[in-house]
């Protein structure tokens, strides 16, 4: 019955989808609205009180017997990344509303309130910032910093906002620094290969890598390419090809360090066969968790910028677009964690996460606590992404053994969990 009931909630939130490869639902589309207000839906089934912060945010809160007490909560993402995976996020969204079922089924009241939060823009796909919900609930989002991004179809992140009802000049009202929560939990698959290649069933991570974000803009001259002679031509999309493999070297020479960087984001104007590239834009990602190491990378790249400019006589504009600083996360949670893994015979492993993930930024209103699941072939960010039923429901196992550790059972006046 579980199985089953999981299987189908997961699906009800993967059918809304605007592609036909995988699974596209990104931030503040249609499709990323539509599948939050089905979610409203299921939660309301659940008797939770619900609600939109000024960031999109939905949170959805399960009443505690002490209101006064702060709020455990679970969550994670239900927006993807183009042409993505059926796992990545919704599955530590689900999973989330999957325990808050199973208590009701129980009839378990708990003292503290527990609440499920999915966040906004987790993807940075869209605008090239990620994380854009949690940070806004964290209290670390810069307006003056990400107003200015558009979408690859020229959509203002304001124009987002305001075709979603909300109001970005708003944003900063999401903040809730100035409560507490007990803990935060997040589910999530590994989105690489660590746990499948040792045989293990969950990690617990230790620590989340950061990453530095560049919006680097190559302004060349469009011109023939058939008239215009080599040694005359002002090739943007050359100079932009010598920073990618420039940045792939510099990434190569951090690799003890873990340290990686990847050009995911190029654009090409005007992008004409017959048409010399007058201009490029390009988004570059570097992230690890040594701040050291990390801005090593960016000082490469920074020079080779220097060097592009004086050799081809191109104007070459650099912009940071985010710069995040990785976290270690709570060790007392980590050791619950692992308490949890062992009582239920779970093989586990300790690990730090090379992605960026909410609960990163959590950190700023409590103890964390991140619970990884096995993904095949460590495969994500793709349609083949898959993560087996069996191993979710591992997790969410997990998952519900730590909420009611933290929320505390209350029965017949007398907290479980409390000293007699």
């Amino acid at each position: 019955m579980t199985k089953e009931r999981y299987q189908n909630l997961l699906e009800k939130v993967n059918q809304y989808n605007s592609g036909e490869i995988g699974i596209t639902r990104i931030a503040f589309s249609n499709e990323e609205q539509a599948c939050t207000h089905g979610f409203i839906r299921m939660c309301k089934d659940q008797h939770l009180e619900v609600r939109l912060d000024a960031s999109g945010n939905l949170i959805a809160r399960r009443p505690g017997k002490n209101p006064s007490l702060p709020p455990v909560v679970m969550g994670s993402h239900l927006d993807t990344v183009y042409q993505g995976g059926k796992y990545d996020g919704a599955v530590g969204v689900t999973a989330a509303l999957e325990v808050i079922t199973r208590l009701n089924e129980k009839r378990i009241e708990t003292d503290h309130p527990i609440e499920i939060i999915s966040f906004a823009c987790e993807e940075s796909s869209r605008f090239g910032v990620s994380t854009i919900g949690s940070k806004a609930m964290a209290g670390l989002i810069e307006k003056d910093k990400i107003r200015h991004l558009k979408d690859r179809n020229g959509t203002s992140i304001d124009k987002a906002f305001s075709d979603c009802a909300l109001d970005f000049e708003s944003i900063d009202q999401a903040n809730r620094t100035k409560e507490r929560f007990k803990v935060f939990l997040e589910l999530h698959i590994e989105q690489g290969p660590v746990l499948e290649n040792k045989n293990k069933k969950i990690g617990i991570v230790t620590g989340i890598a950061a990453p530095i974000r560049l919006l680097v803009t190559i302004n060349g001259k469009a011109s023939h390419s058939g008239t215009t002679p080599m040694h005359m031509r002002k090739d943007a999309l050359l100079a932009a090809s010598e920073l990618a493999l420039e940045t792939e070297a510099s990434a190569k020479m951090e690799q003890k360090e873990g340290t990686v960087a990847t050009v995911g984001d190029l654009i090409v104007h005007p992008g004409a066969m017959n048409v010399v590239p007058g201009k490029v834009e390009m988004k570059i990602d570097i992230r690890g968790i040594d701040v050291k190491s990390r801005d090593r990378v960016l000082k490469r790249i920074e020079e080779k910028i220097s060097g592009i400019k004086k050799k081809r006589d191109l104007n070459v504009e650099s912009k940071i677009i985010s710069r995040e600083r990785p976290v270690m996360l709570s060790t007392d949670i980590l050791n619950e964690l692992k308490a949890e893994c062992e009582a239920k015979r779970l093989s586990y492993e300790l690990l730090q996460s090379g992605a960026g993930h909410d609960a990163m930024h959590m950190t700023k209103l409590g103890s964390v606590g991140l619970i990884f699941i096995p993904s095949k072939d460590g495969v994500s960010h793709h349609p083949d992404e898959y993560t087996a039923l069996d191993d979710i429901l591992a997790g969410i196992d997990v998952l519900e053994a730590a909420v009611l550790k933290q929320a505390i059972v209350h029965k017949e006046g007398k907290s479980v969990n409390e000293p007699v």
